[in-house]
């Protein structure tokens, strides 16, 4: 089997020749497997098999990208959305908030005006290389984008997104549904020009560490419109959906399996997600990708990571419905060698 096959083949819920594989290392986790035996100029997706390419548009208001600050620890920069972020220069962690360009009802129309669908927000010859590459290799490739919390949180500080959400949901939901819109007309633009790809990938961070950021009710409010609009269009034209979402969003999976989620990601373990469980009560309607501790990849002791990859894979496999992922993305304390043993591990407890 290709990437392409194995990925659907999982999604239908069937057991392929074995589990597929794809993660999300680090900037900095990245810069230091090249010192430890990363070839220079080899990513960790050709070196270790990712089986997924993402593909995507240009979907901000595209404000001008500049540098405020920068030093040797740090660098402040303005970004597409009108955001100012600031990262250390390695970018090992994510980006600390400094400033938004909404705070208020105020500030949204001069921006909304500018999320409008557009042709030059595809670089499409770029995009149909890409595509025509990886048709090569067989991966699978998804379209991905942001329009819920989440990609509001690139216009909004969280704490007063929040606010809204609860005090103002209508204005909230309009924002998401601007961005969700734009989203189905870009995928439209695509699919027009020929660029041909096998799933859709949304972004959308709705958990922490001990539940979900917001109630059930606010999401309904905010965001079921956008999202089973996206999902909708999605599966018309043949497209499994995969959500990313951190944290704990247990609460919210009956209302997406309910719109047609395909797919949730990464199931954070430090948060309380617990793949086994997981698919004991929802395998039968939804598959899942991730679920393994970045915690026991770092453990000094080896027998940690494979108990953690050898039972978890066991109940997750059985039937299909799961794809290898990190629990969240793998951060700089995990060396080469004990990633490449993570990987290892996957291929020898996810074949079938």
């Amino acid at each position: 089997m290709d990437s392409r096959q194995r990925i659907l083949t999982a999604l239908d819920h069937r057991e392929a020749d074995r589990v597929a594989i794809d993660d999300s290392p680090w900037q900095s986790t990245v810069a230091r497997w090249h010192r430890e035996g990363l070839p220079e100029g080899v990513s960790p997706a050709e070196h270790f098999g990712y089986e997924m390419v993402p593909i995507s548009c240009n979907m901000t208001p595209r404000f001008p990208v500049e540098t405020l600050e920068e030093t040797d620890e740090y660098v402040i920069e303005r970004t597409a959305t009108g955001a100012i972020n600031k990262n250390f220069r390695d970018f090992s962690t994510t980006p600390g908030l400094v400033d938004r360009p909404i705070k208020s009802r105020e500030d949204w129309p001069p921006i909304r005006d500018r999320l409008c669908p557009d042709e030059t927000r595809g670089n499409w010859d770029g995009l149909r290389r890409q595509v025509e590459r990886a048709r090569r290799q067989g991966k699978f490739i998804v379209f991905r984008s942001a329009y819920g919390y989440d990609g509001l949180q690139a216009y909004m500080r969280s704490d007063q997104l929040l606010m809204a959400m609860a005090t103002d949901p209508d204005w909230v939901r309009e924002m998401v549904m601007t961005l969700a819109n734009l989203t189905v007309e870009m995928v439209k633009m695509a699919i027009e020009r020929g660029i041909e790809f096998d799933g859709f990938w949304s972004f959308n961070d709705m958990g922490y560490r001990n539940g979900l950021l917001f109630s059930p009710h606010t999401y309904r409010l905010t965001q079921r419109e956008a999202d089973a609009m996206v999902f909708s269009f999605a599966h018309e034209h043949g497209k499994p959906v995969f959500l990313h979402s951190c944290g704990n969003v247990a609460e919210l999976i009956p209302d997406l399996i309910e719109m047609g989620l395909d797919c949730l990601q990464p199931l954070e373990v430090k948060a309380g997600m617990d793949l086994i469980e997981l698919k004991k009560r929802y395998g039968d309607r939804l598959a899942f990708m991730g679920g393994i501790d970045v915690r026991a990849m770092a453990a000094e002791d080896p027998a940690v990571i494979e108990e953690e990859i050898a039972s978890k894979l066991e109940v997750a496999k059985a039937g299909g419905g799961y794809i290898y992922h990190s629990d969240h993305s793998v951060p700089k304390n995990v060396s080469f060698e004990q990633y490449r043993r993570v990987i290892e591990l996957v291929l020898k407890y996810g074949r079938y």
